[in-house]
């Protein structure tokens, strides 16, 4: 049996665009024959990850420059240039029986996740082995110059964002780490298109007789309330954590922060759309997760005054209201809400709690249990 923590949010968004296709509007999907605006699960999974690694205090990088940034290491460190540059190289063809390879740039063939500190680590295998570099850089044909194995295993470590979001990683065995959480594509929970923006930008040194502008150009953007939705597996998180129930609630905690608090950082300098969510939602689950996506399949209709906020905290408690009656509440350890306003009562999303922190100790409790003594 597995056991998850699901969380869910409101969120409204003034003017912004943060997640762009490629043609830069606003990303889009259909849902319930009405357009929503959307936000892809990688774009908010990133602010996510990189807010829970400032959390945790361990960077890791999702990249292909490994051997570029050994490089950049050994040249700090006195390497010349071209010596550096072949050990940055054998580190990628030194990666296990196999190897991984490398294009012209210097760059992997393929993306690595691994811990910041390896390419320390990395340098410092090859300074202990520069003796061997220096004998077969030139040759043809060199194989593989350092330990196969050493690499490997720094390839491989692991960070606790890593434990949680997983990485695939084909070319080296047992690198992968099948992520324990998942977070759903947010969208509008009414009907919502792009607009767009003509804008100019003024040329300060103009002289008094010219007009104009010094550029002109055409932007798009949206804004809507958005539901948002993720879930922890926390058997699997458990499991990746090699049964470390104090790492896990750390870990648990700062995800769901860095949920409700995180936001993509695209166009921030021309949007500042820096809101949080009106209402957050929690729940614990045994067997399986459950998304409250479908409360929105209906496109919402504003309120009297226009808004869609209340209208949407108002849908999703009623939807959840239904669930419950359906599943009769069963394999359900916890679940409860935040909202906006103290003074709107819901009964379909569990207790009331005055706080995100409040909410999120109660649902890592019931998730993770305080081991006796409470430490």
């Amino acid at each position: 049996m597995s056991l998850y923590l699901d969380l869910s949010a409101l969120q409204s968004v003034p003017a912004a665009n943060l997640n762009r296709d490629d043609l830069g509007s606003p990303k889009q999907v259909r849902y319930g024959n009405a357009a929503r605006i959307r936000v892809s699960s990688q774009s908010w999974k990133r602010a996510i990850r990189l807010g829970v690694e400032q959390d945790l205090g361990e960077r890791a990088a999702r990249t292909r420059m490994v051997p570029v940034k050994v490089r950049e290491a050994l040249r700090k460190a006195g390497w010349p240039d071209e010596l550096a540059a072949f050990a940055g190289t054998q580190v990628a063809v030194s990666a296990g029986k196999k190897g991984i390879g490398t294009e012209k740039a210097g760059h992997t063939s393929v993306l690595l996740f691994l811990p910041e500190a390896a390419i320390d680590e990395l340098a410092e295998v090859c300074t202990e082995h520069r003796e061997a570099l220096e004998q077969a850089q030139g040759k043809k044909n060199p194989g593989q110059v350092l330990p196969p194995r050493e690499i490997e295993a720094i390839l491989k470590r692991r960070t606790a964002s890593i434990s949680l979001l997983g990485r695939m990683l084909a070319e080296l065995p047992n690198a992968n780490v099948d992520g324990a959480a998942q977070v759903a594509h947010a969208f509008t929970t009414h009907a919502a298109e792009p607009q767009r923006d003509y804008f100019t930008a003024v040329d300060d040194w103009l002289g008094e007789a010219e007009t104009g502008s010094g550029h002109l150009d055409t932007a798009e953007f949206s804004a809507g309330v958005f539901y948002r939705y993720a879930t922890v597996n926390v058997t699997d998180l458990l499991r990746n954590l090699e049964g470390d129930t104090k790492a896990a609630r750390t870990v648990l905690t700062s995800f769901a922060e860095n949920f409700l608090l995180s936001l993509p950082q695209a166009k921030k300098n021309s949007t500042a759309p820096h809101t949080v969510p009106d209402l957050a939602y929690l729940a614990v689950r045994e067997h399986r997760p459950l998304s409250l996506a479908a409360a929105f399949e209906t496109p919402v209709t504003g309120d009297r005054q226009g808004g869609y906020s209340q209208p949407s905290r108002k849908a999703l408690d009623t939807y959840a209201g239904n669930i419950n009656r359906l599943t009769g509440h069963r394999n359900r350890r916890f679940h409860g809400h935040t909202t906006i306003d103290p003074k709107e009562k819901y009964t379909g999303i569990g207790d009331a709690h005055d706080s995100y922190d409040q909410l999120i100790d109660a649902a890592v409790t019931a998730t993770v249990p305080l081991p006796e003594g409470g430490q």
